[in-house]
């Protein structure tokens, strides 16, 4: 039997802290990701250069240095616009930047980015006479995204869908450097405590690899229900 020397409890706490952390920024990121291919897609010029613009910046830094201009650098940035309202109007005003919050937004913003080029090519991949009869049925803009666009795009974006979930989760590793306790920061105190990396580390590994597989036995049911119809779907 391992002996967790006490340690059990706040490895538990940070696995649902890492389970919420990924939870919340996939979240995010599905919902930049496709404001971001709509956006690529658009015919408004503006638009379509706030996209590009968005995912060539997210994707050319590294995730390091994104969490810690999030975190220090807006906290910096937030401190002094809080001081210049308390000289110029006397407000005192004291905003403090959580770690939780900083770590959701900025791993949601990161994999925003990955997901807009996910969506975009998925989107492209429907087949325009699809929309096309929808359209001769007298189907409004709405019914043809919600019926015929969208299951149809998801069924080509869940495998980028499925691969970017995977290095998300393990992104949230990065958060244990902004101080949240998951179970990456939880297991490196309790190795310096007990002198055990080795046996803190491959638990961690090994909830990594639960959660992974289960998500991997998630997204192929998707796949099947949205393959309906298709080689290999349900019928």
């Amino acid at each position: 039997m391992i002996d967790l020397q006490g340690y059990g409890p706040r490895l538990l706490q940070g696995a649902l802290l890492t389970i919420e952390v990924a939870g919340l920024s996939l979240i995010l990121a599905v919902i930049l990701g496709l404001l971001t291919a709509s956006a690529k897609m658009s015919r408004n010029w503006l638009l379509h250069r706030i996209g590009t613009l968005y995912t060539t910046i997210i994707r050319g830094v590294p995730d390091l240095v994104m969490m810690f201009l999030l975190f220090f650098g807006a906290q910096v940035g937030l401190n002094m616009v809080t001081d210049w309202m308390y000289e110029q109007f006397g407000w005192d005003l004291y905003i403090e930047i959580n770690s939780f919050v900083a770590g959701v937004i900025t791993i949601g913003l990161i994999f925003g980015a990955y997901m807009g080029e996910t969506f975009r090519g998925a989107f492209l991949a429907v087949d325009r006479g699809q929309i096309e009869a929808g359209r001769a049925y007298g189907m409004t803009h709405g019914q043809v995204f919600r019926r015929i666009r969208f299951p149809q795009m998801m069924r080509h974006a869940l495998p980028g869908l499925s691969n970017n979930w995977m290095v998300l989760l393990k992104t949230t590793a990065l958060v244990s450097i902004i101080g949240l306790s998951d179970m990456v920061r939880v297991a490196e105190e309790a190795s310096k405590a007990t002198h055990q990396p080795f046996v803190f580390l491959t638990i961690v590994a090994v909830i990594y690899l639960a959660i992974a597989s289960v998500s991997e036995w998630g997204f192929s049911r998707l796949q099947k229900r949205y393959s309906v119809g298709f080689t290999g779907g349900e019928e």
